[in-house]
């Protein structure tokens, strides 16, 4: 059985294909899915695509396709609540389309025809990324100071998802306003996990949180990425597969 680990953005598969032994690439539906063994394991990595319904698509395809048996999710995000800072990951136990709203006919978030907005992760692999996570924080990571990081933490919690790049104090205020519970903000995150729920697939999600989501958004994101979201989602990966093949 494999596993399938989603990478929301280039850098991040581009840091973990190196450890990738007996690859091979199959491209379908314009995407290239890299097959072999990490850290002890059957794996194949692929390319989410930004955006809900590119992720959605190839969330799709690990299950029908690759059958895989679970779904590890990288990727980074915009900081909501009070205390995620850049530098923090953030490991979703629960997620949500904070765009979706098909009201009068259902409640605001709510998928139509499933009776709910919010989508567990799976408790197992999500405490598995949190040790993890934990471990490669707790080393010093140099890249860190020049974003005026220090002592980075391990949040859990409620991750939303949507169709745009949240850039401005407002919308972000916004979003804590009607969400309060919401630690972080992506693009693809909640969309990924309606699917593992539909084909009843365990899913954890992992994410670098590289601003506030708010008018400083853009601020060195391309440095960032390469620098540290990262070697921390290669690090939190090979580590939790090392734990899991223990």
């Amino acid at each position: 059985m494999t596993l399938a680990i989603l990478s929301a953005l280039h850098d991040e598969l581009a840091a973990l294909l190196p450890e990738l032994q007996g690859a091979l690439v199959e491209r379908l539906a314009g995407r290239d899915f890299h097959r072999g063994r990490l850290a002890g394991h059957d794996v194949v990595l692929v390319l989410s695509g930004i955006g809900k319904v590119a992720a959605a698509a190839t969330a799709a395809l690990l299950c029908e396709r690759w059958q895989a048996r679970a779904l590890v999710f990288t990727g980074v995000a915009g900081g909501l609540a009070p205390g995620v800072r850049v530098g923090d990951l953030v490991v979703a136990r629960q997620l949500l389309q904070h765009d979706l709203d098909a009201s009068p006919l259902f409640p605001r978030w709510e998928v139509p025809g499933r009776g709910r907005s919010h989508f567990d992760t799976d408790a197992a692999l999500a405490a598995a990324l949190e040790v993890a996570a934990a471990e490669v924080l707790a080393s010093p990571h140099p890249a860190l100071q020049a974003f005026g990081v220090d002592a980075p933490q391990v949040h859990r919690g409620l991750v939303v998802s949507g169709d745009r790049f949240v850039s401005s104090a407002d919308e972000s205020r916004r979003l804590r306003t009607a969400l309060p519970q919401a630690l972080a903000v992506d693009m693809e995150s909640a969309a990924v996990a309606q699917v593992a729920a539909d084909f009843g697939r365990p899913l954890a999600v992992l994410r670098s949180v590289s601003d506030r989501a708010d008018d400083q958004a853009h601020v060195d994101f391309p440095r960032f990425l390469a620098e540290v979201a990262a070697p921390y989602a290669r690090e939190v990966v090979l580590a939790a597969l090392a734990k899991g093949r223990d």
